[in-house]
């Protein structure tokens, strides 16, 4: 049983990814592929921390830029790519821990502004710290590669984000299985009878936001090769609330929620452009277009489906 449980999304992943290429070509499905992927490594993140450990964070995206920056920077002192991704995700965990400080006066509401204002503090550090991070200049991020070898085509691109994808979806189910992830539950569900029972509250969602914080640091510095270029507009608020509505989209109560909910953000743009040359007049040319298309997604999820696009009531 447990074979089939795992077996068959891997089949229907797989379905979709060949289907893509047959209708797409294949540099276009694998490079949509590996932001898909990418996506959803940063989404798990906030599955962590939003559908396990029951916290608010409205600022998921400065992790991601943490990690792309310090992926950014290693490599141009001369850091292997791989080596260097370690230290993004080290970056985007101390971010992610930073973040969670005020949970211990504040909740709710006011803890989710709290992370929201942290977002606004790194994308003004990274604009205004110009001797390191070039600001809104930006800076150019070299191919990954080791020893000479370099992550040139979409479908190494793509084999090399869906493998870390495929082992933090793994480690992630073994941190939820543990002791710790039943903390994070207990806390999401009531944070006295936690307390109560011995949990310490405000250690388990330091240690979310930390694990949360690591995978979109990581999902960071992945997106910061494969993009090529990096700036502080790129992980603004809209990015943020992109991250937000994927692991809403997808299912805050399970791990394939990330990736279902990547899935809906990176394929609506990419449904903007298809609609883009058949919708009418002042339509067509509407700047907010994708915002409303991604609300409307949102309502709809809701009333149809409000566990997500990965069902079932989660752990």
């Amino acid at each position: 049983m447990r074979r089939t449980a795992v077996l068959r999304p891997v089949l229907a992943w797989a379905l979709l990814l060949a289907l893509a290429v047959a209708w797409l070509g294949a540099d276009f499905a694998f490079g949509q592929a590996t932001l898909v992927a990418t996506y959803a490594i940063a989404g798990l993140g906030a599955v962590v921390v939003i559908g396990q450990a029951g916290q608010i964070v409205l600022g998921q995206g400065a992790f991601v830029a943490l990690g792309a920056y310090a992926q950014a920077l290693l490599v141009q002192a001369g850091v292997a790519p791989p080596a260097a991704l370690p230290l993004a995700a080290a970056a985007g965990a101390l971010g992610g821990a930073l973040a969670s400080l005020p949970a211990g006066r504040l909740g709710g509401l006011y803890f989710g502004m709290s992370t929201l204002a942290f977002a606004l503090i790194v994308e003004e550090l990274l604009v205004r710290w110009e001797s390191l991070t070039h600001g809104a200049a930006g800076l150019v991020v070299p191919a990954f590669g080791l020893a000479g070898w370099t992550a040139g085509t979409p479908a190494a691109q793509a084999a090399i984000s869906l493998a870390v994808l495929l082992a933090v979806l793994a480690v992630c189910a073994r941190l939820l299985a543990s002791r710790l992830g039943r903390a994070w539950r207990a806390v999401r569900e009531d944070e006295a009878a936690a307390a109560a029972c011995g949990i310490a509250p405000a250690a388990a969602k330091l240690r979310a936001f930390a694990v949360g914080g690591a995978l979109s640091g990581l999902a960071g510095g992945l997106y910061a090769h494969w993009i090529g270029f990096i700036s502080p507009e790129q992980f603004g608020l809209v990015f943020s609330f992109e991250l937000l509505m994927l692991a809403f989209i997808g299912g805050t109560r399970r791990l394939a929620g990330a990736a279902w909910g990547a899935l809906v953000v990176v394929a609506i743009p990419q449904l903007i452009a298809v609609l883009r040359d058949t919708l009418p007049g002042d339509w067509a040319r509407s700047a907010g277009l994708e915002l409303m298309l991604f609300g409307a997604v949102v309502v709809g999820v809701v009333l149809l489906r409000p566990q997500g696009l990965a069902g079932g009531s989660g752990r």
